[in-house]
């Protein structure tokens, strides 16, 4: 895993970085709720600070949505070593309960994004090098069937969390039955 978060143009004093991960929180949940074409006043609103702070932080909407997006990547580089000391397809299993959260911001964002881009690429690299490994050890550990790779298993997981459930429980259960689907049996 890399030991180096992607980097983002984090505030050096104290109270400039609350108000830059309020503004990302704000946004991330704004995003995901409503979609990219959220008004920027209201994600500064909901931030609790003025229009100024989020443009002397984000001087144009893609500079937020880049650092929405790098955030969530990070915060999935974060749960992977959070969960690294459980058993391996707990550890496995709690990493893409996070990953399901990553995918619907994702989601609210990813049309705003340059997929060729090289933060982009980076973004795709560090998830990767994130999550690999979890399933790697679940396989080692005879918990993951042996032809089931980790692509395959985040697009079906992706694919599954775009579409419309009844509720969150309905969500859960499904994605319960396809992860069921990658388990090796004896």
């Amino acid at each position: 895993m890399p030991d180096v978060p992607l980097a983002t143009r984090r505030p050096q004093r104290a109270d400039a970085r609350r108000n830059y991960d309020a503004l990302l929180a704000a946004a991330r949940e704004i995003f995901a709720e409503s979609s990219t074409d959220a008004s920027l006043e209201e994600i500064a609103r909901r931030a609790g600070v003025g229009i100024g702070t989020l443009y002397r932080n984000f001087p144009t909407r893609r500079d937020l949505f880049e650092a929405v997006y790098v955030e969530e990547i990070n915060q999935l580089s974060a749960a992977a070593l959070a969960v690294a000391d459980q058993p391996p397809w707990q550890a496995l299993r709690s990493w893409l309960d996070r990953f399901v959260q990553y995918v619907v911001t994702k989601r609210a964002v990813i049309d705003a994004l340059n997929r060729d881009s090289e933060l982009f690429t980076a973004c795709r690299i560090t998830m990767y090098a994130a999550g690999e490994p979890l399933m790697q050890r679940a396989r080692e550990a005879g918990e993951v069937r042996p032809d089931a790779s980790f692509d395959d298993m985040l697009r079906m997981i992706s694919g599954l969390v775009s579409a419309t459930f009844v509720d969150e429980e309905q969500r859960t259960r499904v994605i319960d039955f396809a992860l069921d689907g990658i388990r090796a049996r004896p």
